[in-house]
Order: C-alpha cells, then sequence, then structure tokens
C-alpha cells in the first residue's frame, strides 16, 4: 500500500510552525527562568532589607527557613519524575528521604564507634570515634543507596496499576520509618539509635588546605557565614536536580515514561519495556530523594525517626499536585509555595489574623489548597503543555447528528442544506 509523499510547501510550513513554537519558547521561558536563578542566588544579599518592611517584611523566610524550603522543593522535583512523568502514584517517597538521612548518620557521625575510619571529613578530631567521610562523597553514597533501594522496591511492585500501586507504596513508606524507629536492637546491633535518633552529624566543608589556598570555607558549621553556606549549597543541589530532570524529560528514557503515563497498554504494544523504563523512573526519583535527606540530615546535624511519618509523602505530594503534574518549573513553584507556609507562612499568617492556632490545621489547609487548584486550575498552577492541550483543546462531546451538522457546515454544507 503506498501513500503520496507530503506536499513540498506544506511540509515547509509545518517545519516553520515548529520552529516559530520553539522559538517562542526559548525567548519567553529561559530568560525568566534564568532571572530567577539570579533572585535566588542573591537573595541573601538583600534578605535584610526586605525584611526591614514595614507591612510585608515579615513575611519573608529567613535562610536557615529557606534552606528546609529548597531542600523539599528539590525532593518534590524528584517525585515528579515518578509520578509526573511515569505516572506512577507513590506514597511512599518519604522512604528514600529517611534512607539518605541515615546513610548520611552512618558515615558522618560515631554512631559506630567500635571502629575508627576518617576520610576527607572536616571539623572533628583525628581520634575521633565512628565512621567519618566527606560529606560531598556521602551525597553519592546516599543517592546510590536511595537508586538501590528504590529498585528493589520497585521490582515486586511496579507490575501493579492505579490504586494498587499506592497502596503497595503506602505500605513501604510506613514500614521504613517504622523500621528506623525500632532498629536500635537488631540481634544486639544498634542501626539507627532507634527514637532518639543519631546526632550529631558532621557539617560540609572544605578543609583547611582549600580554605587556606582558595578561601573556601573549612567547615560550615565553623563559619559565621554558615546560613549562607547551606542555602547556597541547598540551591545548587536543586539547579542540578532540576538540569538533570529537564533533560530527562526531553530524552528518549523520558518520552517512554510519558508514553506510559498516558496509555500504558499502548506503550507496550508499541514495544516500550514497561518494567525496565518504569524502575529507571522509581530509581532516579529515588536518587534525588536520598540525595536531598542526606544533605538535610547535615543541615540538622541529625537524622530522627520524628522528621520521616507518612505525611511528609503526603506534603510532597501536594507540593507536585499544586505546581502542574509533570510541569518541572510547576513543581519548583508548588514547592517554594507549601515549603513557605510550612515553615513560616502560616505561623505569621496567623499571628496577623489573632488566631494562634492557625499551624495545628497546616493539612487541613492544604487540602482546601488543593481543593481550589483543582476546581479552579486542574493542570495547575504552571501546567505542563501536554495536560493544558488536553483540557484546553479537546473536542467537546457532542450527539453524532450534531458532529455531522456542524461538519457538513464547514465543509460549505449551508447550500445542501438549503436545497434539501
Amino acid at each position: 500500500m503506498s501513500t503520496e509523499p507530503e506536499p513540498e510547501p506544506e511540509r515547509r510550513s509545518r517545519v516553520d510552525d515548529v520552529t516559530r513554537r520553539l522559538r517562542r519558547q526559548s525567548l519567553t521561558g529561559w530568560p525568566l527562568a534564568t532571572a530567577i536563578a539570579l533572585l535566588a542566588v542573591l537573595y541573601p544579599t538583600y534578605i535584610m532589607s526586605l525584611q526591614e518592611l514595614e507591612t510585608v517584611g515579615k513575611y519573608f523566610p529567613s535562610l536557615g527557613d529557606s534552606v528546609i524550603v529548597v531542600v523539599f522543593t528539590m525532593m518534590a522535583v524528584g517525585l515528579n519524575v515518578v509520578v509526573g512523568y511515569a505516572g506512577l502514584l507513590d506514597l511512599g517517597y518519604v522512604a528514600f528521604y529517611a534512607a539518605g538521612a541515615y546513610t548520611a548518620a552512618w558515615f558522618a557521625s560515631q554512631q559506630f564507634e567500635q571502629v575508627t575510619f576518617h576520610f576527607g571529613a572536616v571539623g572533628i578530631q583525628p581520634d575521633v570515634t565512628g565512621i567519618h567521610l566527606s560529606i560531598w562523597l556521602i551525597l553519592i553514597i546516599a543517592g546510590v543507596f536511595t537508586t538501590l533501594v528504590g529498585i528493589l522496591i520497585g521490582f515486586p511492585t511496579l507490575r501493579l496499576r492505579g490504586d494498587y500501586l499506592a497502596i503497595v507504596t503506602l505500605g513501604f513508606g510506613e514500614i521504613i520509618p517504622q523500621f528506623v524507629r525500632n532498629a536500635d536492637n537488631l540481634h544486639g546491633f544498634d542501626l539507627t539509635h532507634g527514637t532518639f535518633g543519631i546526632s550529631p552529624i558532621d557539617a560540609p566543608g572544605f578543609g583547611e588546605t582549600l580554605s587556606d589556598s582558595l578561601g573556601l570555607p573549612a567547615s560550615y558549621q565553623a563559619s559565621f557565614d554558615r546560613d549562607r553556606l547551606f542555602y547556597w549549597t541547598a540551591l545548587f543541589l536543586l539547579g542540578v536536580t532540576v538540569f538533570a530532570c529537564v533533560r530527562l524529560r526531553d530524552s528518549r528514557l523520558g518520552r517512554a515514561w510519558i508514553a506510559i503515563r498516558e496509555d500504558e497498554t499502548a506503550a507496550a504494544a508499541m514495544g516500550v519495556p514497561l518494567m525496565r523504563t518504569k524502575t529507571w523512573a522509581y530509581a532516579i526519583g529515588a536518587f534525588f530523594g536520598g540525595v536531598a535527606g542526606a544533605f538535610y540530615a547535615s543541615v540538622k546535624s541529625g537524622a530522627f525517626p520524628a522528621d520521616f511519618f507518612f505525611n511528609v509523602s503526603i506534603f510532597l505530594l501536594c507540593m507536585v499536585i499544586l505546581g502542574g503534574i509533570g510541569s518541572v518549573w510547576g513543581v519548583i513553584l508548588g514547592g517554594v509555595i507549601l515549603g513557605w507556609l510550612n515553615v513560616a507562612g502560616l505561623a505569621t499568617i496567623g499571628t496577623d489574623l489573632g488566631i494562634e492556632d492557625v499551624p495545628k490545621y497546616q493539612f487541613g489547609i492544604y487540602g482546601v489548597i488543593i481543593v481550589a487548584v483543582m476546581l479552579l486550575r486542574p493542570t495547575g498552577l504552571i501546567p505542563e503543555r501536554r495536560h493544558q492541550r488536553e483540557l484546553e483543546e479537546a473536542v467537546s462531546d457532542l450527539p453524532l447528528y450534531d458532529a455531522e451538522h456542524d461538519a457538513s457546515l464547514g465543509r460549505g454544507g449551508e447550500d445542501r442544506i438549503r436545497r434539501g
């Protein structure tokens, strides 16, 4: 069966149209993103001036709070790989967050007093017991470890779909926190120090040699610019995560994820390996969650079971939904908004309203926000283009007679109807 080739003028017209769209997106998207990134990097230099404003100054978060917001935004971007790209509803993402935090606790503290091993650690004495590795190395180790955890969890669960997958991931999200709370006596071995957690954890830094030669901070904890250093490091990790996720979205693997999200059966029929592709999504999302967990543990100088409740997974999922499922920039916006409300925004708003207990109802408030977004803007604050086109450009359901009638009018059917 032969088909006629597309006429050259029409082909050129389509190519020109695609070129114009790409040029328009590059002209409007990246400069704006660059300007916002520059403002974020320079935030420590003008935060004091903002906080001195009479009316709105108190609504700008401190650098310490900003670090928490950036770390949670990074985890939300990692979760977006699983939920937004591959369409896998993951309710147990807190497991990767906990795995990364305890990886930092195991390799940068005095938890294992029976050994003394130091490699690249800064700010501690050489005779301190325990395993003490460089935090920069631990971030990589935590990412690799949580990737393996994601693969081990994904193999038995990713054969399921929809609600069944959500229930199983919810189960794993509950198992991991319970495990770290009760793993202080595994046949006499203290792995997680139980409900007390593991503290202190070594701080990041570059050591005395690089500090003397290049002016880099020897240890974040001992520096007068501690909050700035943690903030800029968190912002750098978020930038790496965003860059990787954008590149993955436009790659062959990313297109396979989107195909599975849109129609898993059709994707399998077209030759997409479902299990391998889903496992890649789960593993990559776990990697970023583990890195964020390890860095957050170093910021807090401890890993505590109270930080890994199930509501963290729901909180991260709300960030993804609020910003726009599948949209990297939307998830960043949703993460910043909910993260700010969580660390300082609700308390400040409650004080202005004369209500002291506003933070107690934070999840109820988040629920109201999500419901409002679903009613008013179901694709999120910054929707992904595919989802937006599906909702805004889809053909409305019409009776067959009405559809044929409209089509006949479009083809000059008015004369035929008039003659009939």
